[in-house]
């Protein structure tokens, strides 16, 4: 849905589903839509809670907080086909997304093409690996320098080029994913790949990619250091991740590899 001026997109909204008996509404924008619908139970998210990971904070609204459901995206048979059109079998795969939304979560993009040299060697944690390099159209520029960095046959760009869904279908072709704190990171989480999300001024306490197949590393300094200076501003502060070096990074998704190993084997 769109957003209209004055709010208008809501009742845009509501002639559409108003017909509808709902079992069960579930608001996460504590709306007032909710209010004005046929229905036999309404939820409305909490108010918001710094201590408490989104995922059991948004399973709280159900009274499932002690023991969350995992966040899952429901991929079609389509979505999977086109994946394999664009990401066929071709050995293990590892998933960079260099982007995130504001600049300052942003590790550099040097850094993720140093890292994935690293991971690619011929003495690397994937040798000779495919690298599938994710991200909007818009994130272009943060991604060209990693796929500038990979040899031709062992790059796939996927920056602009698909659906959300079919993305998500590529991340569950993908043997592991590293990227910064981000959507396509909690994509694949969900898709239950082994994923490792890079943090400095966000909160991996409360945003950290969810499941047992998932870690996260940070910066040195704390979400507080780096957010609580003078000056500080989200939307125009420059990257805040140089404290993150490459080799911690490494280390951190040689431990994840080894460890989901681990868990496979039993």
């Amino acid at each position: 849905m769109e957003k209209k001026p004055l709010s208008s997109h809501w009742l845009t909204l509501w002639r559409q589903v108003f017909t509808t008996r709902w079992d069960i509404i579930v608001d996460l924008r504590r709306s007032a839509l909710g209010y004005f619908l046929m229905n036999r139970k309404h939820h409305l998210i909490p108010k918001p809670d710094d201590q408490c990971h989104r995922v059991k904070f948004i399973a709280r609204i159900v009274e499932l907080e002690e023991k969350p459901p995992a966040p899952r995206i429901w991929i079609t048979s389509q979505e999977r086909t086109k994946a394999v059109t664009l990401l066929p079998d071709c050995g293990p795969i590892l998933a960079v997304a260099p982007a995130a939304n504001w600049r300052g979560k942003q590790w550099r993009a040097e850094n993720f093409a140093a890292l994935v040299s690293r991971i690619i060697a011929q003495d690397g944690l994937l040798p000779r690996a495919a690298v599938a390099v994710l991200g909007s159209a818009d994130e272009r520029q943060q991604a060209d320098p990693v796929l500038a960095a990979l040899p031709s046959d062992q790059r796939i760009d996927l920056v602009g080029t698909t659906s959300l869904l079919t993305l998500a279908a590529c991340l569950e072709r993908c043997s592991l994913f590293v990227g910064n704190d981000s959507g396509l990171m909690h994509m694949a989480a969900a898709t239950g790949i082994p994923t490792l999300g890079l943090f400095g001024p966000s909160r991996e306490t409360l945003y950290g990619p969810w499941g047992s197949h998932c870690r996260w590393v940070r910066t040195p300094q704390s979400f507080e250091e780096l957010t609580g200076t003078s000056g500080y501003n989200h939307r125009t502060t420059d990257t805040l991740m140089d404290g993150l070096h490459v080799k911690v990074v490494e280390d951190a998704l040689v431990k994840l590899w080894n460890q989901v190993k681990g868990m496979q084997d039993g």
